[in-house]
C-alpha cells in the first residue's frame, strides 16, 4: 500500500487535498486487499485512484463593462464501474485540479454507497460567481458548456451543482446544453420543478446528514430532540440541515460563511431560517448581517492568522460541518470534545483534517465522514435521473421517503462492513470498504478497461 501512495505522491506531488483523499481510503481497505488477494492482482487500487479521464479547458467570457475575462475549467470523470459519472460542479476561487480529483475520488465511493448505478465525477472552476451579475453568471455558464457539453450525456455523465452552482446557474447550464445537442434530456440534476427538477433535491444534502445522524444516535438509544447542535456554513446544505434539525426538536446555534460566524443562543428557529434564505439566497448577503438583525446574536469574523476555528468551541452536543474541505483540524477536534460533543455528521465534503478524525474517533465520538453523511444530494440526484427517464415526477413525501431509506441503507452497509472487518462502530472505515467492495467487484466483472 505504501507503493501506491508513492505512486500517487511522485505523479502529483503538488496535489495535498488528492493525497488526502487517497490516504484515508487506503488505510481502510487494507484489511479487504489483504483477504481478498485477487484485488492485488487486477491492479484496482491502481487503477482506481487513476481518473478515467481529464478534461482541462479555458473558459473565456466577457463582463458588463466589456471586458474579457477567462478562468480554467475542471471535469474529471473519475470511475463508470458501476454506473455513468455522477457528481457536482463547483464554481469557487480555490477550485484546481487537486480539489476536483479529491472531490471525484471521494465521489466514486459515496455514489456506490447510495444503492444507485452511478459512477463517481467531479468538476467547476475558478470562477466567482459572488458579486457577479446574472448576465455576467449567464454568460460565463453558457461559455463553461460550450465546451464541457461534448463530455456530457445522460448515459455518460450528468453532472449536479455544489459550491457556488445553484439553480441560476444549473439553469444557464442546462439552456446552453439543449441548445447545442439540440435535445431535451436529463442531463444535469438539480434542475427547477417546472423543466425536469425533482421535489426535496435542494433540501436532500441537508435532510440526509441529518437522516444518518438520527440513525448513529438510535444505536445509543438516543434521537436528535433537544440536542443542542453547531452547523457551519450557510449555503444550500447548512440552510436545510437547519431546517429538518429543527424539524426534529434539535437547537442550532451557529451559521458561518468565509468571513465569520453568529452564535445566537436563543436558537436558529424557523422564521430566522426564513430570512437567512433570504439573506442567502435572494439578497446573496454575507452572514454578519444576522447579527444585525437579530443584535442578540453574535457575530465572530474569522482570524486567519489563528491555529483554531471559534465556531467549534462552544457547548454542544452535536456538530454539522457544512461549509468546505479541511475546516475541523486537530485542536477544534479537541475542543469539540473538551465541549461535550459526541456525534460528527459531515454535510460538506472531508471537513475535517486527519488528526482531526483520529481524535474524534479516540474519543469514541460518533463520527460520519461526509461520503456516507452527505450521500443524500447525490441520491436525490439519482432519483431525479429515474424520474427523468420515466417522464414522471414523485410527490415530495415519495422522493423524502425514498431519501430517508437510502440513508438507512448507507448507515448499516458502513456499520456491517465496519463490523466484518474488526472495526464495529468505524464509520469512517465501513464507508470506505463498503464502497470500495462494490465498485472494485464490478471492475473484476468488467475486465481490464
Amino acid at each position: 500500500m505504501d507503493s501506491i501512495l508513492d505512486i500517487v505522491m511522485a505523479r502529483d506531488p503538488f496535489e495535498k487535498e488528492f493525497h488526502q483523499a487517497v490516504t484515508e481510503v487506503i488505510e481502510s481497505v487494507k484489511p479487504v486487499l489483504d483477504r481478498n488477494p485477487e484485488y492485488r492482482h487486477a491492479g484496482i487500487m491502481e487503477r482506481l485512484i487513476e481518473p478515467e479521464r481529464v478534461v482541462q479547458f479555458r473558459v473565456p467570457w466577457m463582463d458588463d463593462q466589456g471586458q474579457v475575462r477567462v478562468n480554467r475549467g475542471f471535469r474529471v470523470q473519475m470511475n463508470s464501474a458501476i454506473g455513468p459519472y455522477k457528481g457536482g460542479m463547483r464554481f469557487h476561487p480555490s477550485v484546481n485540479l487537486s480539489i476536483m480529483k479529491f472531490l471525484a475520488f471521494e465521489q466514486v465511493f459515496k455514489n456506490a454507497l447510495t444503492t444507485l448505478p452511478i459512477g463517481g465525477g467531479k468538476g467547476g472552476s475558478d470562477f466567482d460567481p459572488k458579486g457577479k451579475s446574472d448576465n455576467e453568471v449567464m454568460r460565463f455558464c453558457q461559455s463553461f458548456m460550450c465546451e464541457l457539453f461534448r463530455y456530457l450525456g445522460p448515459y455518460t455523465d450528468v453532472p449536479a451543482g455544489d459550491i457556488g452552482v445553484g439553480g441560476r446557474e444549473i439553469g444557464y447550464l442546462f439552456g446552453m446544453y439543449k441548445k447545442l445537442k439540440n435535445e431535451f434530456s436529463g442531463v444535469l440534476t438539480g434542475k427547477s420543478l417546472n423543466w425536469g427538477g425533482s421535489l426535496i433535491r435542494p433540501e436532500a444534502t441537508g435532510y440526509g446528514s441529518v437522516f444518518f445522524a438520527d440513525e448513529m444516535l438510535s444505536t445509543r438509544k438516543q434521537s436528535l430532540k433537544d440536542k443542542v447542535c453547531l452547523v457551519s456554513g450557510s449555503g444550500n446544505v447548512a440552510q436545510y440541515t437547519i431546517e429538518k434539525l429543527n424539524h426534529l426538536g434539535a437547537k442550532v446555534l451557529t451559521l458561518s460563511d468565509s468571513s465569520g460566524y453568529v452564535y445566537d443562543e436563543k436558537g436558529i428557529d424557523d422564521a430566522k431560517l426564513q430570512y437567512i434564505m433570504y439573506l442567502k439566497n435572494v439578497k446573496r448577503g454575507r452572514i454578519k448581517e444576522y447579527a444585525e438583525k437579530y443584535p442578540k446574536a453574535v457575530y465572530t469574523a474569522f482570524d486567519a492568522g489563528t491555529d483554531h476555528n471559534p465556531l467549534w468551541n462552544h457547548k454542544a452536543d452535536c456538530v454539522f460541518p457544512s461549509a468546505t474541505q479541511n475546516e475541523i483540524n486537530a485542536k477544534d477536534a479537541q475542543n469539540l470534545v473538551n465541549n461535550g460533543v459526541y456525534m460528527v455528521s459531515e454535510g460538506a465534503n472531508m471537513p475535517t483534517m486527519p488528526d482531526g478524525i483520529d481524535i474524534f474517533l479516540d474519543n469514541n465520538i460518533l463520527y460520519a465522514p461526509g461520503k456516507a453523511a452527505n450521500a443524500g444530494g447525490v441520491a436525490v440526484s439519482g432519483l431525479e435521473m429515474s424520474q427523468n427517464s420515466m417522464r414522471i415526477r414523485w410527490s415530495r413525501q415519495e422522493v423524502e421517503s425514498r431519501l430517508k431509506s437510502i440513508m438507512q441503507s448507507i448507515h448499516a452497509s458502513c456499520l456491517l462492513a465496519s463490523e466484518e472487518y474488526g472495526t464495529p462502530g468505524n464509520y469512517v472505515n465501513g464507508a470506505n470498504i463498503a464502497g470500495f467492495i462494490k465498485v472494485a467487484d464490478s471492475m473484476m466483472d468488467q475486465g481490464i478497461v
